[in-house]
């Protein structure tokens, strides 16, 4: 099934007001019982992106990139823009990444091809060393994406949330209050 793209300008169909499942031609098709990519819609114009990992496979040609892990990299990254693209996002949007690599030997070189994808603020990531992946490839990504309404190209920031409440002294800590006096009933 092959999805067109979407955008928050979009008219929301009422079959899609929830959810709709991305597949993008420019990357590779799932290789299994799973989506690119699932956008879930939560207020007018805001889109989540939970995309499933890409491998470093040649939409054109259907078979993994051969060569070391900066050709792989680059593939997984052309991959992932391809379908952030066809919802209707960019690697602006992009929150959270998980990077799997078959050697973490692999952490720099990976890491130059990685940080030549986002402009100013980088997602939260995580990197981890797997035994392996699929059809043998050295490298693995997955992204979660998040477009705000009014905000084109780039997230809206949120401000930190500073609580004005006081915290309970910890456990077996004198309290420091006054203490007050019991009033005599007569």
């Amino acid at each position: 099934m092959e999805s067109t793209p979407w955008s928050a300008s979009d008219p929301m169909p009422q079959e899609d007001l929830v959810r709709r499942t991305i597949a993008s031609p420019g990357a590779p098709k799932a290789i299994g019982p799973y989506s690119q990519a699932v956008v879930t819609r939560h207020v007018p114009g805001m889109q989540m992106l939970h995309a499933a990992g890409q491998i470093p496979i040649d939409p054109a040609t259907g078979e993994l990139v051969a060569g070391d892990i900066t050709a792989q990299a680059e593939r997984v990254m052309e991959n992932i823009a391809a379908v952030l693209q066809h919802a209707g996002m960019s690697f602006a949007e992009v929150v959270k990444t998980t990077v799997f690599l078959l050697d973490l030997a692999d952490f720099a070189a990976m890491n130059e091809v990685y940080a030549r994808r986002f402009q100013g603020e980088f997602p939260a990531r995580s990197t981890v060393q797997v035994a392996g992946l699929p059809r043998g490839a050295r490298i693995e990504v997955e992204v979660h994406a998040v477009k705000h309404p009014g905000a084109p190209g780039r997230s809206a920031p949120r401000k930190a949330r500073v609580s004005t409440a006081k915290k309970p002294p910890p456990r077996g800590a004198k309290d420091r209050r006054p203490e007050r006096k019991k009033a005599r009933r007569k």
